[in-house]
């Protein structure tokens, strides 16, 4: 049916989607992240006031309220200790549009690479798609009742009106039959049976542009122009009315909604909820202060990064963006580099920094057990499709973090992802032989199993950084 097309949204989302909002403080934004990312508390107060902080700056009513810029923040760690994760579920707790980008594919203007401002007019995209999204939520109900009268009229046709002397008798008799019809409709007795119907041609030529910085962007407003130009073909296509219910409604909730008003708020959206995340920033920064070979590239990018952080104005094809009240958060490891090696300017608009902790082993038990998307709460929800029951014990829980602490330690500190390729590993025999090769339905992980699958290949250094 028509949920395949659009997801259901639920009154209590669209309630709490408006809370979150407007109500949350800096505390209750740490609750929240709390429950998908363990520890880094310094981290969630720092982004919950940034947060907060937006809120704040949209209730001022004076002209000082333009002036009223975003703090944006550079989050200093070792890889996969919860720097994207915070910033992810940051965004969806107020619904803003959020699009994470890697600082590496950009090079500076006359390079071949990506064109710094395409990130706003990513962001810019999001946001559109957010909007229209919300519209088609709330356009739903009409569009089903379009869809149902335009399938009915398909399979019974009006008949064009006679002339009668009882005209009230023949047009109540018409109605109670349509009614009949239509409870038939509702309850899926016509689903199977073949109607006609007319629709947009899903075959449209392909326009590829190839070239340097910026020229994705460019193909785009190429296609659309064409689209203007060329419009799709509409052409007569047979199929059930099942199939095309979700084509006749796709076509009436696009024509219910006004795409005008739709970019309008997601242009105003963008530029003042918007958050753009730039990972691997110290992949640009300059080792060491040098400034030749391709230390020289990192510096541009940084240069032509300074104008987008500090506030500019941004073409795209859904109209000119400024970026001032955009808020940026930075994030990179800083193994090799410092943020003090990159350039002053793009030092001063992150004031703000804030450094994750590597993980511990007490950090992994409750990454396995407590937040709402615990990594053993996925593999439980996994076998739970083969009919399997997998349990593991508190005492192998706790093992399992241990070897991923000590693994980090004499390998590579790859943070919780290495509770990804441990789990794995453990798992693996029983998750190829899910389910006709198990004749237990209930299979219970203790310490022993743990020791015997994971400490051979722990013991073997050469053999682990290939395996774990």
């Amino acid at each position: 049916m028509s949920e395949k097309i659009f997801p259901k949204e639920s009154m209590e989302e669209k309630k709490s989607t408006s809370r979150l909002d407007f109500e949350l403080t800096p505390s209750d934004i740490v609750k929240e992240l709390d429950k998908y990312v363990i520890g880094q508390n310094e981290a969630k107060r720092i982004v919950a006031i940034a947060l907060r902080n937006r809120w704040r700056r949209r209730k001022v009513m004076s002209k000082l309220r333009e002036e009223i810029l975003p703090n944006n923040i550079i989050m200093i760690g070792p890889t996969g200790v919860g720097k994207t994760e915070i910033a992810r579920r940051l965004a969806k707790l107020v619904n803003a549009p959020f699009v994470k980008v890697e600082a590496t594919k950009y090079t500076e203007v006359g390079y071949v690479g990506r064109d710094v401002e395409s990130m706003v007019r990513e962001l810019v995209e999001r946001s559109v798609a957010m909007v229209k999204q919300e519209k088609t939520q709330e356009k739903l109900e009409e569009a089903k009742k379009a869809t149902e009268e335009k399938i009915l009229n398909i399979l019974f046709p009006k008949k064009t009106k006679s002339i009668s002397f009882d005209v009230d008798a023949e047009s109540s008799e018409i109605d109670e039959n349509r009614e009949k019809l239509r409870e038939l409709y509702h309850k899926g007795y016509f689903d199977s049976k073949v109607i006609e119907i007319e629709a947009e041609s899903e075959i449209s030529p392909p326009v590829q542009i190839l070239g340097p910085f910026g020229m994705d962007d460019l193909g785009t407003s190429i296609q659309d122009m064409m689209s203007q130009l060329f419009p799709k073909k509409r052409v007569r296509k047979k199929m059930t009315v099942a199939e095309a219910r979700n084509q006749i409604l796709k076509e009436e909730t696009e024509k219910l909604i006004d795409m005008e008003s739709v970019i309008k708020e997601a242009l105003e959206r963008a530029e003042n909820m918007g958050i753009i995340f730039i990972d691997e920033i110290d992949k640009i920064a300059s080792h060491n202060g040098r400034t030749s070979g391709p230390d020289v590239s990192r510096e541009g990018v940084q240069r032509d990064l300074l104008p987008i952080v500090e506030g500019t104005t941004v073409n795209t094809r859904y109209g000119p963006v400024k970026t001032d009240h955009i808020l940026f958060i930075a994030s990179g490891a800083f193994h090799v580099s410092k943020p003090s090696d990159l350039i002053p300017e793009l030092q001063g608009r992150f004031p703000i920094r804030v450094e994750l902790k590597s993980l511990t082993e007490d950090d992994f038990v409750k990454i396995l057990t407590l937040p709402e998307n615990a990594l053993i709460k996925q593999y439980k929800a996994l076998l739970e499709t083969e009919g399997i029951q997998l349990e593991i014990d508190p005492e192998a829980i706790r093992e399992i973090a241990s070897i991923s602490a000590k693994v980090n330690e004499e390998i590579t500190n790859i943070g919780a992802r290495r509770l990804h390729t441990i789990m794995t590993t453990l798992l693996e025999e029983i998750l190829f032989n899910a389910p006709n090769l198990i004749q237990e339905k209930k299979i219970t992980i203790t310490v022993k199993m743990v020791q015997e699958k994971l400490n051979k290949i722990i013991e073997n250094v050469d053999l682990s950084k290939y395996i774990l």
